[in-house]
């Protein structure tokens, strides 16, 4: 029995190599878009996480247009800026983003349903 070695388990943290040091995953930032159901077949487009330079009213005054549909912006205590679009809109908004050119196609995280 002297020939066996007792190996005792050591606590092991899979996540302390990605807590140490910034590997850079999970900074990207998103543009989430979301759809939420009001009541009956009516549902509400949220846009949240553009960057703050834009300016959010004139990007909502082209979405208006484009997709015509009316549209605001919220100020949220935790998401900042919001904008709604009346109707379910995720894709037309995902779309008119990316030919803009103020978000790239994999920075965009399409919920709801």
């Amino acid at each position: 029995m002297s020939d066996l070695e007792v190996q005792v388990p050591t606590a092991f943290d899979p996540f302390a190599d990605a807590n140490a040091e910034d590997s850079g995953a999970g900074t990207k930032e998103y543009v989430h878009i979301r759809v939420q159901q009001r009541n009956g077949r009516k549902s509400l487009t949220t846009v949240q996480g553009l960057k703050k330079e834009y300016s959010y009213s004139k990007i909502l005054k082209d979405l208006k247009k484009e997709f015509c549909c009316n549209g605001t912006v919220v100020q949220d205590s935790e998401l900042g800026q919001v904008i709604q679009l009346q109707g379910d809109q995720r894709k037309n908004v995902s779309t008119f983003l990316v030919q803009a050119g103020l978000v790239k196609k994999d920075n965009i995280k399409i919920h709801g349903f």
